[in-house]
């Protein structure tokens, strides 16, 4: 298939495609391509590479002429090498037989409905008559032969050759008849008659001279000349060229028996009306070779209309209208050189002859139906241009009703301009085009601007810089969050590294933070979510409300001038030490601390930033950090200001001080008379005693159900003394690791069950058995 910038669609349906041509020789290609590869693989390269509309539609070396019979069920054409003709039927799409000559063919012409008689003309000035048996018989000629015509009214064949003369074989009567003599004339030598043409219309014969260019019109009835038509050289010949190069090599004469098509030497066509001496129409095939084919194109054409032109050289086909020969219908370059082209009446089917192995068949739809005998062919088209069709609707623009509305068109609703398709209209392009500059007159401008600033950041991109995040465009913020947690991610593994060797030494909940889940790609790292950093569409607004109510923290932290609720303003007093004498003012503690609490520049922002809704069960490390730092700050300072000295508890027992470990909290908790009290000026009353600070500790037994005498040893409730058990490990708080190992252990114990059990259920069959007594 070969789009045409006008939208023309040809189809190659018999031979190579067009634009593939090659300097080498097609049976050399096709022999190359062949090499190393077997039988059955080249009948499937032709089969799936190419669509053969005709069977063997080809000739060992090349093709001379290509014609149809006129009731459109055969196909002749003549080739070489050897010199031969073969005929196809279209109805089987296959060749029917081929018959071999002696001679290469120059031209041949049916005589009859059918394919059953033909006669041929010979290069070596030879004519044979060809019946449905075979040869039938054969005639010479004084000169060699150029054209071949047949006139059905008399029964003539028209012969033309070199020279002035054109021989007349009267197939009727069995003989040559007077030839007709071409008189030369002032315009120059009569070199030979390239062409002869007959008119459909009123029989009149046309000769294109060779030599002079002219063409001479002949009365079959009278047998005289009746006209001689001059073409224009002046503006057919280049300068400085000789003007005895200007020949006639094509004719074709239309059905309505006044237009003529006459093609040149130098590659123009021009079209006469014979009323007249001047062309109407002059087409230049740009190639400046001589014309090989004119023909007009009549009926069965869809948008070519009537009166299209065909014409070719050995290089292109050009199918053309009349009235506007500057423009082509189509054009079409054929992968090898041509050597005839015929157009199928009625249909969009043009066959050529050429210089390869293979004849082409071209299918154009829009200059026609495909004959009756490819009727397929139209199917095959349609469903190619449906795969390749952007729209089906290519002048129409579909709008929606509300951009119908903000156009200003909504009041065609109902008319005939508006044509209603599911949830909105199709509007002519045009109309749409229009409303929307009259709507936005700076529409232009910024689809200008914006090209513009896209064409700059490519350009911009190509530019060498320092070497930066890839991809990060917007969300930069986030970008950096998932940075971050990355790397603390990366921290956690080192210190989970770190603490592997005391995990397995002591049987905690170690093992369960290594059963981690694998590292996962993050989301810079990920494709799937590259656009959330390149495409503006995706950019995070954090101005908006619900970004505020999915990120909390960091909207109350960016936000420093929000007022504080009713709820915020009683936690921080709750959590702002008293005023009483335990703690002291806020003013007091800055003022005896020497700094502001208000502004902890180690411990600022992070545990706002640490969210456990997040990933439930996450610790936060650097959080408990912080917290127990304060918390060891603020103890500091606290009993500095109380100038309080700690100093560890003696356990009392009657009034006096003891070192007996095992009294109670109530012992240690009496008051008893220091020898400092005992000084003048130093009595303090009970209830100073009873409020003085005081630090206790608790330290719990190795036991739950007995005491530790302090030795090592276990006593129980009952005050027994109890050792260790072997094997056995405590660290406190009922915590053991270990088990007691048993001197004497029942063969049952040690060994399991080594019979089966009696009276109950068994597992493997599904029935109750009796239970004994």
């Amino acid at each position: 298939m070969v789009p045409d910038s006008d939208s023309v669609r040809v189809y190659t349906v018999n031979g190579a495609a067009t634009g593939s041509s090659s300097s080498l020789p097609d049976w050399l290609t096709r022999k190359r391509a062949a090499k190393g590869k077997g039988k059955k693989r080249i009948i499937k390269d032709q089969i799936e590479g190419t669509i053969e509309l005709i069977q063997g539609f080809e000739f060992p070396e090349a093709s001379n002429r290509v014609k149809t019979t006129r009731d459109g069920h055969h196909v002749i054409a003549t080739g070489t090498y050897k010199p031969q003709m073969r005929v196809w039927d279209l109805d089987q799409l296959s060749l029917k037989f081929e018959r071999h000559s002696d001679a290469e063919n120059v031209d041949f012409a049916i005589l009859s409905d059918d394919w059953t008689k033909t006669i041929h003309l010979q290069n070596d000035r030879t004519i044979e008559l060809h019946t449905q048996g075979g040869f039938h018989y054969r005639t010479r000629i004084p000169r060699f032969g150029r054209s071949l015509a047949y006139h059905y009214p008399s029964c003539d064949t028209y012969v033309s050759a070199s020279g002035n003369e054109v021989y007349r074989l009267n197939l009727d009567q069995g003989r040559f008849m007077n030839p007709l003599v071409l008189e030369e004339e002032e315009d120059g030598e009569i070199l030979g008659v390239n062409v002869i043409d007959i008119n459909q219309a009123h029989q009149l014969l046309a000769f294109g001279i060779d030599g002079n260019g002219t063409a001479q019109f002949w009365d079959p009835r009278s047998r005289s000349r009746v006209g001689t038509l001059r073409l224009p050289r002046d503006r057919l010949m280049p300068v400085g060229s000789r003007a005895d190069n200007l020949s006639v090599t094509a004719i074709a004469s239309r059905m309505d028996g006044l237009s003529y098509a006459v093609g040149t030497s130098t590659g123009h066509t021009l079209l006469y009306d014979i009323r007249a001496a001047r062309p109407f129409a002059l087409k230049d095939q740009g190639y400046g070779l001589p014309v090989k084919t004119v023909s007009w194109i009549e009926g069965g054409s869809r948008m070519a209309g009537d009166g299209m032109v065909l014409s070719a050289d050995k290089k292109v086909i050009k199918i053309w209208d009349r009235n506007t020969p500057a423009s082509n219908f189509v054009s079409i370059t054929p992968a090898t050189d041509l050597n005839d082209v015929h157009h199928l009446p009625g249909s969009g089917l043009v066959m050529t002859a050429n210089e390869g192995i293979q004849m082409s068949t071209f299918y154009i739809p829009q200059l026609g139906h495909a004959p009756r005998w490819a009727s397929f062919l139209e199917n095959i088209t349609e469903e190619m241009e449906d795969q390749t069709t952007r729209s089906v609707y290519e002048d129409y623009k579909f709008v929606e009703r509300s951009e119908l509305k903000t156009l200003g068109l909504d009041h065609l609703v109902g008319t005939p301009a508006l044509k209603p398709y599911m949830h909105g209209y199709f509007l002519s392009l045009k109309l749409y085009d229009t409303a929307r500059i009259i709507a936005n007159p700076f529409a232009y401008e910024e689809h200008r601007e914006k090209m513009i600033r896209e064409k700059m950041d490519k350009m911009a991109e190509t530019r060498i810089r320092s070497k930066k995040e890839p991809g990060v465009k917007i969300n930069k913020a986030l970008a950096e969050k998932v940075l971050r947690d990355a790397e603390k991610a990366k921290q956690r593994a080192e210190r989970k590294t770190k603490r592997k060797t005391a995990a397995e030494l002591m049987d905690v909940d170690e093992g369960e933070e290594e059963n981690e889940e694998p590292s996962r790609p993050n989301l810079l790292s990920d494709p799937r979510f590259a656009k959330v950093f390149e495409d503006p569409a995706f950019a995070i607004d954090e101005n908006s409300r619900e970004y505020a109510l999915l990120n909390p923290s960091s909207v109350a932290q960016n936000s420093g001038s929000r007022q504080k609720t009713a709820v915020e303003e009683e936690e921080e007093e709750s959590d702002r030490p008293s005023s009483d004498g335990l703690g002291g003012s806020d003013e007091d503690e800055n003022e005896d601390d020497g700094r502001d609490v208000s502004s902890d520049s180690s411990a600022e922002g992070e545990l706002t930033k640490f969210d456990p809704r997040s990933r439930p069960g996450q610790r936060n490390f650097r959080a408990e950090e912080v917290y127990q730092r304060e918390k060891e700050e603020n103890r500091k300072g606290w009993m500095a200001k109380k100038k309080v000295n700690m100093v560890p508890m003696r356990p009392q027992a009657g009034g006096q001080r003891s070192s007996d470990k095992t009294a109670t909290f109530g012992q240690r908790r009496a008051p008893v008379a220091s020898t400092s009290s005992k000084k003048p000026g130093a009595r303090r009353s009970n209830a100073q005693q009873d409020d003085a600070p005081m630090e206790i500790s608790w330290v719990p037994s190795s036991g739950s159900g007995g005491k530790d005498d302090g030795a090592g040893k276990r006593r129980d409730q009952s005050g027994n003394e109890k050792g260790r058990r072997k094997g056995v490990e405590s660290f406190g708080a009922g915590l053991e690791r270990g088990f007691e190992e048993h001197a004497e252990l029942a063969d049952s114990d040690r060994k399991g069950r080594t019979h089966r059990r009696k009276g109950v259920r068994s597992g493997s069959k599904n029935v109750f058995r009796r239970m004994d007594g």
